[in-house]
Formats: C-alpha cells, structure tokens, sequence
C-alpha cells in the first residue's frame, strides 16, 4: 500500500505561521504536523508519496528519503491548480490501491487502518459546525454526495479528505470548479455515482484549517507524551497535576504551574511566573519574573522574561517579548473574536483569542496586543505600543 501526502500549498490561511515555512512543518510538541501523521502511516504503508510545493526543501531536508520503514517519494506541483491536480501527479508512481490525506490535518492510526480494510473508503467524522466542511450524505454505510460548505447542512458527517482509492479514480475527466481549481472531491463525486465508497467513522481527526485550530489538538496530543519530569526543579516551584517536563530545563523558585502543561528541553522556568493549564513551552525558551502564561503555545527559542502576560495565543520561534507586553485576549462585549483572512473578517467562534505570532517577533516595553491580532516574522513593535489591528 503507498500513501500519497498533499502538502503543496501556500497555507494562506494559516498565517503568519505558515510565512517561514510550509505548515505541515508547523511544530508542537517538538513535532511537526506531518511527522505526526507519518508516524500514524507507519507500518501501514511501505511508501509515502509527499506532493511537495511551497518552500519544499525544508520539507525534504526535514523528512529526507525515509522514514521509519517507509520509503519517502517527492514530487513538485509547480502550478498548484488544486487537490485534483495535485494528487494526479502521483499517478505515474501508483501500484493500484493508495491512501490520499491532506498534509495538515492530524489522523490516528486505527482510523487509517480502518480505512485501508474497508477500501475504497472515505474517512468522515461528525462536526458541530459542518457548514465550514464538505458535508456527507450518507446510504446504508455508504457515501452518496458531497456538498462544499452548504449553508443549511443535510447532516454532521463532514470529509476528513482521507480516502483509501483505486487508482482508476484517475481515469475520470474533472474540469476546474467555481473557484478555478481542479478538486479531488469532483473526482469522488464521479466515482460514488458508480461504484459504492464505504464511510469510515473516524475516532479522532482535526484540521488546522487556521491557526486557532491547533488549540483543539493539543489535548489529544498532550495525551500521547511521555509523561515525566526530568531537569532541575528548584525548592519553592509548584507542579500539579500532570506537568511534562523535558531535560535540561530548570524551573526556578516561585514557579507555580497547573497541569496539563509541557515544558520541552533546555528551558528556564521562573522565577515567579505562573504557567496555566493548557500550555505548551517549546525547547529553549525563558519564561520568567511575574509572566503568566494561560492555554498557549510558545514556539522554539521565545523569551517571555519579565511582567508580561499571554493568553490563548501561539507565539512563534525566537521571539522577544519585552517587559510588561500584554496580550488581551478577551473582548469587552464577550463576542467571539474576529481577525483578518485573505482581508475577510473571519469569525474565530471562540470567546477567547489572544494573539497568533510570527517568528523573531519582538515587542517594545508595555506593548498591548487587542484579542485576535496577528504579526508577521521579523516585525516589532514601539514601546507603550497598542497593537489594535495586524501588523505585515
């Protein structure tokens, strides 16, 4: 069985962190998003086929020609015309059967596996919001239609964009759809009108369609680590609950933290900070005098050193904030939060929001970021500054 990976894309929506890299490469847990579903493929697959695009030499450098017992294959979309034409690409290199999943969603093992034994398949899961997803109509355990984003959704059953396929999927004509791309979708449409696709219940999947979504997997993944404490931990620092923590760091007097939380390697904790449930501190990072920290993600090498504060957000590699940067993260009426995509107000549907940042960001004394905002790699901000809208 080989797998073909779409990872080609420019992950607009993904921004800022998507700017220094392709997002399959966006990390957490000292782990990229493609890693972890490489990982899920292992074992399953003898040859993984990653359709590659946007910044592709990190993500050979990163992969390379292996993995575990796979062998890795890459081939350049230079057009990027669409999922339908990307995923044709790999035809030349097919046996006959292949697995076809996005490049930036997280999958389980057993739900891959599960659509493997029941091939030709389509993995789906139930979704609160549907409208935002290809909906599903299903028949006696069988896919009868997709429908893109319906307003008013026939069902729950949304497309995880994991099939397990003939080859022969390919030997049907699609054309470009409204939006002027080529969609795998209208290539499932044709094949369901003549042969039966089987739906595959998924136990867990999650799309990182916008960086907000990366709060919804981190549960999950969190329950995957290893649970233990290495490093110093200083006389006067508090853990509860269930607190990761990776060696090399030190967490210094006064530290009080809440599980779950993850500190990764070579870390400076404290002293005096408070880190909340639901944080996630990558490798290298300072964390220091009177921060607290709450449901957020702090990238590689991000000093946070002294009377800041950073809720819901996720903070990319290398950054500086300075002395006294406040991240709001709620607004004053309760609303959800929206921010800028593509220059669309896009409803995040969450009450809670702080800030999505680049990398090598770094912020001047008593910054103030408004819930929601983004800045991209490299900028900065002036002292006393009030980040009220984006900053690219």
């Amino acid at each position: 069985m080989q797998a073909v990976i779409l990872a080609a894309g420019k992950g607009i929506r993904f921004l800022p962190l998507s700017a220094a890299r392709p997002k399959p490469l966006f990390s957490i847990f000292g782990k990229t998003i493609l890693e972890y579903n490489l990982d899920e493929l292992n074992g399953l697959v003898s040859e993984v086929i990653i359709i590659v695009g946007y910044k592709k030499e990190m993500m050979i450098e990163k992969i390379g020609e292996k993995y575990g017992e796979m062998k890795i294959t890459y081939i350049e979309d230079k057009k990027i015309e669409g999922t339908g034409s990307s995923a044709k690409l790999a035809y030349s290199h097919l046996e006959d059967k292949f697995l076809l999943l996005n490049g930036d969603d997280f999958y389980a093992k057993e739900d891959i596996k599960k659509a493997i034994d029941s091939c030709p398949s389509i993995l789906v899961k139930e979704h609160d919001d549907p409208s935002c997803f290809g909906v599903i109509g299903e028949e006696e355990g069988y896919a009868k239609s997709i429908v893109e984003k319906p307003s008013q959704p026939a069902s729950k059953l949304v497309n995880s964009a994991l099939y397990c396929l003939p080859k022969s999927i390919f030997d049907y004509e699609i054309e470009k759809s409204a939006r002027g791309e080529y969609e795998f979708t209208d290539y499932v449409r044709k094949f369901i009108r003549e042969k039966k696709l089987h739906i595959c219940q998924a136990g867990f999947w999650a799309p990182a369609s916008y960086p907000w979504d990366i709060f919804e997997v981190v549960p999950y993944l969190f329950d995957k680590q290893k649970k233990e404490r290495k490093g110093k931990v200083e006389k006067g620092a508090v853990l509860k609950g269930e607190v990761i923590v990776k060696e090399g760091t030190i967490i210094k007097s006064g530290a009080y933290i809440e599980g779950p939380v993850y500190i990764g390697r070579n870390c400076t904790i404290g002293p005096n900070c408070f880190l909340r449930a639901g944080t996630v501190i990558e490798d290298n990072c300072r964390i220091g005098q009177a921060v607290e920290v709450k449901n957020s993600l702090i990238g590689k090498g991000t000093y946070i050193s002294h009377l800041s504060y950073v809720g819901d957000s996720i903070i990319g590699e290398n950054c500086n904030l300075a002395a006294g940067t406040i991240v709001a993260n709620l607004r004053h009426d309760n609303e959800t939060v929206k921010t800028m995509i593509k220059e669309e107000l896009i409803d995040t549907k969450r009450i809670k929001l702080g800030t999505i940042m680049g990398d090598n960001v770094k912020t001047g004394v008593n910054t103030i970021i408004y819930p929601g905002r983004k800045i991209w790699d490299n900028k900065t901000t002036l002292p006393g500054e009030k980040v009220e809208k984006d900053i690219n």
